[in-house]
């Protein structure tokens, strides 16, 4: 699995100084509290491949 379309999305939807996320106001003009929902499925998704290769090592 490629990891760059979650890279991308934590590279941009970062926490402003208001608390809101910068990514979602910038690209859908939308007042988000950070973390958005694009940044918990970005975060769920490394922490998925994360387990998944430290399962293959161990088994």
């Amino acid at each position: 699995m490629n990891d760059e379309r979650e890279l991308a999305i934590l590279a941009v939807h970062v926490r402003g100084l208001d608390g809101m996320c910068i990514g979602c106001r910038a690209w859908w003009s939308r007042l988000a509290p950070y973390p958005c929902w694009q940044v918990e499925w970005a975060t769920s998704r490394q922490a998925r491949v994360i387990t998944a290769r430290f399962l293959r090592v161990r088994a």
